[in-house]
């Protein structure tokens, strides 16, 4: 019999409870159902809520260049002032950073590949 494993056991996968139980869902629906769907980990969002706030979503850039390659993405970087800052005229300074690694658009995706 083949062994399924979810959660937080599964190597290299965010221990979040969320994740497993998306997990667990995808694999009941594979096993149960008609579906072929995997989990995609590249794509689940974490926050950490400290004094200094970090969130992220999708690849590194160092990954995102291993897996496609540095000339296929394009990284933007952009200060902004959080919405919680806004209301305090005092604390308006410009505390917020946003760095997206994103994907260039191939000349299929541009319209230009036929």
């Amino acid at each position: 019999l083949p062994i399924y494993a979810i959660g937080d056991v599964v190597k290299g996968a965010p221990e979040l409870t969320p994740v497993a139980i998306k997990a667990g869902q995808l694999l009941a629906r594979r096993l149960f159902g008609s579906s072929s769907k995997q989990m995609d980990y590249d794509t689940i969002c974490t926050t950490v809520f400290t004094p200094l706030e970090y969130g992220c979503c999708g690849l590194s850039e160092e990954e995102a260049i291993a897996r496609h390659g540095e000339d296929a993405i394009e990284v933007y970087h952009a200060s902004f002032l959080p919405l919680e800052h806004t209301l305090l005229e005092y604390d308006r300074q410009v505390n917020g950073y946003c760095k997206a690694i994103v994907l260039k658009p191939t000349q299929e995706e541009e319209g230009g590949g036929g």
